[in-house]
């Protein structure tokens, strides 16, 4: 039952340094979630390695400390927007003091990179270390206390920026899933190497018709309407990409799918192989009924040292922790960057 819906969900699935910034404030409120009186948002823009530039909204608090605060970047889930998930979680964030960005990653939303609607091992992990590029040369944010947040797929990126950018002092992963891991293994590691084989053999034949073509075939997105037949998991990303609770124009969650041959780069090259290594601490979290939770149980064996936890979450499933307020532990994560901010 979950190889037959594997990729519909991996669908969802100043000049500083030469880079430039601009900086303005966000008049439309177009988020999914509402506006906070207690938080400001200002609309910012930054480049990463690649020389992509990266779409933000920034969030502080009104009541602005008189010394520098501790600052987090935040993106996912994969095929969301800033609009949907990361928002939130940066508002909150902010409202509890911290300096919160919120981004939409290389090629999605307000976003740049062509084409359009790709994933990228490399770039996706790229795209956290651009943040906290941004997040260190703010003048309202101490570099040396600054964090990151990764929700749904992107806290598989997350964890794997960890292990590269030693700035990162504290990683919170929020119902993580390894997209290498399930593009390459399907769920639950029930693809084997046959099939792998026969996936790849489909994947580059498209590569040969999108350049014949001069397009990009989309893969196959979330349905519009349930057969009744789906996984629960599937009906649960329905109820928040497809319904007012979570719908945005701009997400490819909402609205279609990948570029299908994204899936290359992600079935070659595993992201959490060198997590072992990371030395600043880790927070995983976790839905207790989520489909995606052994995702998170497994790359917590991994992890070393006596600052890493894995908390999961009583009752949540997957989707309950994109926007569920009941079941988001904001005073965990608050608790956490608190300790390790510092």
């Amino acid at each position: 039952m979950f190889k037959k819906f594997l990729i519909p969900v991996i669908t969802l699935i100043l000049i500083i340094g030469g880079t430039s910034i601009s900086m303005a404030k966000s008049n439309d409120w177009d988020k999914t979630f509402p506006e906070s009186d207690k938080v400001n948002v200002t609309k910012v823009s930054f480049k990463n390695r690649y020389g992509i530039t990266l779409i933000g909204d920034l969030y502080t608090p009104k009541n602005k400390p008189s010394e520098k605060m501790s600052a987090i970047a935040v993106s996912g889930p994969f095929g969301a927007v800033k609009e949907q998930v990361s928002g939130r979680y940066a508002q909150t964030m902010a409202k509890r003091g911290f300096v919160a960005l919120a981004f939409d990653p290389s090629y999605t939303g307000e976003s740049g990179g062509e084409p359009r609607d790709v994933a990228s091992p490399d770039i996706n992990t790229e795209d956290f270390s651009a943040a906290v590029d941004f997040l260190s040369n703010q003048p309202n944010v101490n570099s040396d206390r600054i964090g990151i947040i990764g929700i749904c797929g992107f806290g598989g990126f997350g964890l794997n920026a960890a292990a590269i950018d030693t700035r990162i002092k504290g990683t919170v992963t929020v119902t993580m899933y390894d997209m290498t891991r399930v593009t390459a293994k399907g769920y639950f590691d029930s693809m084997d190497e046959d099939a792998r084989y026969a996936l790849k053999e489909q994947l580059n034949k498209q590569r040969t018709e999108d350049f014949k073509n001069g397009t990009y075939a989309k893969s196959q997105g979330l349905p519009d309407k349930l057969t009744g037949d789906e996984p629960q998991f599937v009906k649960d990303y329905v109820g928040f990409y497809k319904t007012k609770r979570g719908f945005h124009e701009r997400s490819i969650g909402s609205n279609g799918g990948w570029n299908t041959t994204s899936s290359l780069s992600l079935i070659n090259m595993p992201i959490l192989a060198y997590s072992n290594e990371i030395r600043n601490a880790v927070l995983i979290i976790h839905g207790e009924k989520a489909h995606s939770r052994y995702f998170s149980e497994d790359a917590f064996k991994k992890l070393k040292g006596d600052n890493k936890e894995l908390y999961i979450v009583e009752g949540a499933n997957h989707v309950d922790l994109y926007d569920n307020l009941d079941k988001i532990p904001f005073d965990k994560i608050e608790t956490f960057f608190n300790e390790y901010l510092k």
